[in-house]
């Protein structure tokens, strides 16, 4: 029997890096839900901990695959 294994990985259906879409994907979440719930809780705190929490997401969090390939 083949196990399938998910691995976080940032989303080809990016609007600016992938890291919010790549996070929906791995927990089979709505992307746009995702986003909007992100965007929220940034601009509700201020918004500079949220984009200091995207940015090294966006360093952390791989690539897809098929990112690699073109």
């Amino acid at each position: 029997m083949t196990q399938y294994r998910r691995s976080l990985r940032r989303s080809d259906d990016a609007w600016i890096g992938g890291v919010i879409g790549g996070i929906a994907e791995y927990f089979d979440l709505d992307p746009a839900m995702c986003r909007t719930v992100y965007v929220m809780a940034s601009i509700l705190s201020v918004a500079f901990p949220g984009t200091i929490i995207y940015l090294v997401l966006w360093m952390v969090i791989p690539r897809s695959e098929k990112e690699y390939r073109t």
